[in-house]
């Protein structure tokens, strides 16, 4: 860490001192850890991409590239199907990074390496 403590995370003032093992902001009264200061500054870099490239964001409407067996479902999501309204999310199952209403199969968690943008 360098010696220029980061702003307060809550009001965003650069006036935040040290207090034993945590970070103190005098202007709102927030306290946090160095560490939880440096895992938000690493989680603001992360872009998902879809399969070609494209970044995604919450809301974006994509298509399945790929047949996707479903476990459980005892079907497969086919090639093409629009899946409107995705959800990035960052605790999903394994490296799946997408939640999602896929047409026929319901709420599911979707790796984001199995769709494309729809532009």
């Amino acid at each position: 860490m360098s010696d220029a403590l980061p702003p307060c995370p809550e009001c965003a003032e650069s006036y935040t001192y040290e207090q034993g093992a945590l970070l103190v902001c005098p202007m709102c009264g927030h306290e946090w850890t160095a560490a939880a200061a440096e895992d938000a500054a690493d989680a603001g870099d992360t872009v998902i991409k879809d399969s070609v490239g494209n970044p995604l964001a919450d809301g974006d409407t994509a298509t399945i590239a790929k047949d996707l067996k479903v476990k459980g479902a005892g079907g497969v999501v086919k090639v093409g199907t629009k899946v409107k309204g995705i959800r990035l999310i960052t605790d999903g199952v394994g490296d799946h990074d997408i939640d999602a209403t896929v047409p026929g199969f319901g709420r599911m968690q979707l790796k984001s390496s199995v769709v494309k943008k729809v532009l």
